[in-house]
């Protein structure tokens, strides 16, 4: 299934560290995976993560949201506290199976390949389809019962453009699979960063690093990708100056967008 025609249009995404982006597409604002905590440490089953540093806005500067873009639930790098408390104020959440089913009835999970219609405010409407994500460095069986569930997202509607939104996301394979379906896509969203955790998986990668990121954008046919989820948390361990030195070795240097800050 192939993707709506490229648009030379760059859509504008706003960025506040971590995984957290907004846009605007089809005249709904969508924000991916909310985390508005202050830095700390957060216990997780096998150790700590820590949040380095704060979000460039509060939940309050955002103006309105009408839909969350939420990869998963269970980990406080992709929905922290103050994250879980912002998703009461906004009137659709999409997310996992599992999660549709934790975070109560404005919550709406996907697997993969299904898809939810949104009405757009201006007549017609926008399409969010949900599609595969593994994070960790192994098959989904084996890594959905320690890392858990994750979702990723691909937005279309007529005169639109495609935008893809990786979710955690660690499989180049499944990025195949999107952009055999999808591809090309105008706008990337990628979960990069690199982050490893020593007593999973050997420490290996558990999110995509900047050299997969920019094979990504490749395959994907990508001609703007943003960047999220490589700043402000401990076990991300690449930020932009290997996004930058990864896209410019894969000649894709004019591709890469960083954001608007905050």
């Amino acid at each position: 299934m192939a993707g709506t025609s490229m648009t030379s249009e760059r859509i504008t995404v706003r960025v506040f560290g971590g995984p957290t982006a907004l846009f605007e597409y089809g005249g709904l604002r969508f924000l991916t995976d909310p985390t508005f905590d202050a830095p700390g440490d957060y216990p997780v089953p096998v150790g700590r993560l820590t949040k380095t540093a704060p979000a460039a806005a509060a939940p309050v500067d955002l103006g309105r949201v009408d839909v969350v873009l939420l990869s998963h639930d269970q980990h406080p790098d992709n929905l922290d506290n103050s994250g879980r408390a912002f998703l009461a104020d906004v009137p659709l959440t999409v997310t996992t199976p599992g999660g549709g089913q934790r975070l109560g009835d404005k919550a709406k999970g996907l697997a993969d390949w299904e898809s939810v219609r949104l009405d757009r405010p201006d007549g017609g409407a926008i399409t969010v389809t949900g599609v595969p994500a593994i994070h960790g460095p192994l098959t989904r069986e084996e890594v959905e019962p320690i890392s858990g569930q994750v979702v990723g997202f691909v937005l279309t509607g007529e005169g639109l453009p495609t935008v893809y939104v990786s979710g955690d996301n660690a499989s180049l394979d499944a990025v195949k699979q999107i952009a055999e379906r999808f591809g090309p896509v105008d706008t990337a969203i990628l979960f990069a960063g690199a982050p490893r955790f020593p007593v999973l998986y050997d420490g290996a990668l558990l999110v995509l690093d900047s050299a997969q990121t920019a094979e990504a954008a490749k395959i994907l046919g990508a001609r703007q990708v943003v960047p999220v989820h490589y700043d402000s948390w401990a076990h991300f361990t690449e930020g932009r100056d290997e996004l930058v030195a990864a896209f410019t070795d894969a000649g894709l240097l004019d591709r890469l967008d960083l954001g608007v800050q905050g």
